[in-house]
Order: structure tokens, then C-alpha cells, then sequence
């Protein structure tokens, strides 16, 4: 039994929720998304609430139920208050800059990296050593951050590269004499 999947999630005011088209569509105050609905779940709104139950008592339906039930909550949570993953830099020469739709990296490579900001991300640098990525999809926010990551991950020895805010990085010891 799925302990997430048992408890329904509240539709706050100033956001709407509908299905249609094997769709679920949530409208708030940042914008719209949708979540093509499982098969192997129902979805039911009413008295402004989302309840997500399993469609019948098979393993691969109890496993769909609590995740289908998080998916329809970061929804919610996306058109009311949006995500935010903070990037942080190290290393002696390494800086970002937000200049419109390009994020350019100077990383200690030859040449600058231009990242492209995808639709519905916007990306601040306060200073030149972070980076702010915030949206109001997830996945997307989450996605964008890896990828900005990928291309300088923190190395262990000195612990250059670019982590995530808050993310611990295992440090090396040094070669011995």
C-alpha cells in the first residue's frame, strides 16, 4: 500500500484543474501544465481536491499510484510557487554570466561555453559564481541544472567544478611523498 498515493492533494485557490483528452491540465498563477494520465490510475476532482487511486489491484498499478500522486503535487506546486535549484562555481578563473537567452560559462577550457536557455527557465547569476535556475516544471529546472553541471563536475582533489548548492563533495587526499 502506498502511504503517498492515500493522501489526496489540495487544489489551492486562484489554481483550476481539469481532464480532458487523457490529459490532466493545471492552470495557476505562473502559467499551465500538464500530466498525460496513466492508464493503470484514476483520477478524480472534486471539493477542490485530486485523488489518485489504483485502477485495479495489479503490482504494476500500486506502483504507479504514489509517483502519479508526487507528479499531480509538483503541478500544483509548480503554478503557485515555481522550483529553484542554485548552482555554485569553484575554481581560480571559472565565472558564469546571463545575458539574455545564452548562459556563458568561462570554465577553464580553450574556448567559452554558450549555453542556450531552454523555453520556460530563466536563469540570474547574482554574483559570478552562482547560477539560479527557477521554472515552473520539475523536471525541466532539474534537467537544465544537470546539464549545466555536466560540463565541469567537481573533481575531489581540490574540489574545482561546478555542485549544486548544499552538495557535499567527497574530498581526496593528495599524492604522498
Amino acid at each position: 500500500m502506498s502511504r503517498t498515493g492515500k493522501k489526496p492533494v489540495t487544489v489551492p485557490s486562484g489554481v483550476t484543474a481539469s481532464i480532458a483528452d487523457g490529459q490532466l491540465s493545471v492552470k495557476g498563477p505562473k502559467g499551465t501544465l500538464s500530466l498525460p494520465m496513466a492508464d493503470e490510475v484514476t483520477y478524480s476532482i472534486e471539493d477542490g481536491v485530486i485523488a489518485v487511486k489504483p485502477a485495479n489491484d495489479g503490482k504494476r498499478a500500486r506502483a504507479f499510484w504514489g509517483m502519479q500522486r508526487t507528479l499531480v503535487a509538483n503541478l500544483i506546486t509548480g503554478v503557485t510557487e515555481g522550483y529553484t535549484k542554485k548552482l555554485l562555481i569553484t575554481g581560480v578563473g571559472y565565472r558564469a554570466d546571463a545575458k539574455g537567452k545564452v548562459l556563458n560559462l568561462k570554465l577553464g577550457y580553450s574556448h567559452d561555453v554558450d549555453f542556450e536557455i531552454p523555453e520556460g527557465i530563466e536563469i540570474k547569476t547574482p554574483d559570478n559564481t552562482t547560477v539560479e535556475i527557477t521554472g515552473i516544471d520539475k523536471q525541466q529546472v532539474g534537467q537544465v541544472a544537470a546539464e549545466i553541471r555536466r560540463w565541469r563536475k567537481p573533481e575531489p582533489y581540490k574540489g574545482k567544478g561546478i555542485k549544486y548548492a548544499g552538495e557535499f563533495i567527497f574530498r581526496k587526499e593528495g599524492k604522498k611523498k
